[in-house]
């Protein structure tokens, strides 16, 4: 699972190689909401996978045909099939790879979660249970989470201060291992969120 702080390829770069069997490749960029979703499922799951972080100020010529749009997160396996779109590759990891399952298998409940993802913003005010999904963390969970840890960053943090079960779900979440391991502090998502404004190049590797 190595790559997540590598610094990310740009133009004029070369290709990687083709993915090593038993492994899947994700296309991502370090402080990228989408891709972060994508990589919360990996480590959620333990698949065993590699990161190539793309510059997306600066984007390698070779990207574009893993991705006509130029955009991360891009899974692609040792067959050379590519999946892109966050919660395409999201669901596509957890039917295709064993362990735990984040998505119901019971079709309606499968559903209900689906339209809790629609109407988040509105459901946890009026649940009673820990995680948008129940009494314990499932895909709803990492599908919503990259948004509210910036939040800290963007200066809204106390937007949530009128919604207590929302400011306990997201310290249930921050105490999740999974999403632990994949935090990024305020500080360094705010060194790079004024670098992108500046439309600087740098702004994919800060803090490398």
């Amino acid at each position: 699972m190595s790559g997540g702080s590598a610094r990310s390829l740009g133009k004029g770069s070369p290709p990687p190689g083709p993915v090593p069997e038993g492994v899947i490749r994700v296309y991502s960029m370090r402080f990228c909401p989408f891709a972060e979703r994508t990589r919360l499922v990996l480590n959620a799951k333990g698949i065993r996978h590699e990161v190539i972080n793309i510059n997306l100020k600066n984007k390698p010529e070779w990207f574009f045909e893993k991705n006509p749009l130029g955009l991360v997160p891009v899974l692609e396996n040792s067959q050379g099939q590519l999946i892109y779109e966050s919660t395409i590759t999201c669901e596509y990891l957890d039917e295709a790879y064993p362990g735990k399952k984040l998505l119901p298998d019971d079709p309606y409940e499968k559903a209900r979660q689906k339209m809790i993802f629609e109407l988040s913003s509105q459901v946890l005010t009026n649940k009673k249970t820990t995680f948008f999904g129940g009494k314990n963390i499932s895909m709803v969970d990492y599908l919503i989470w990259p948004w509210f840890e910036r939040l800290e960053a963007v200066e809204l943090i106390d937007c949530v201060d009128h919604t207590p079960k929302l400011k306990l779900w997201m310290e249930a979440m921050r105490k999740d291992p999974t999403v632990s391991a994949l935090i990024t502090d305020a500080k360094t998502l705010r060194g790079f969120i004024d670098l992108y404004l500046q439309n600087s190049p740098d702004a994919c590797d800060y803090g490398l």
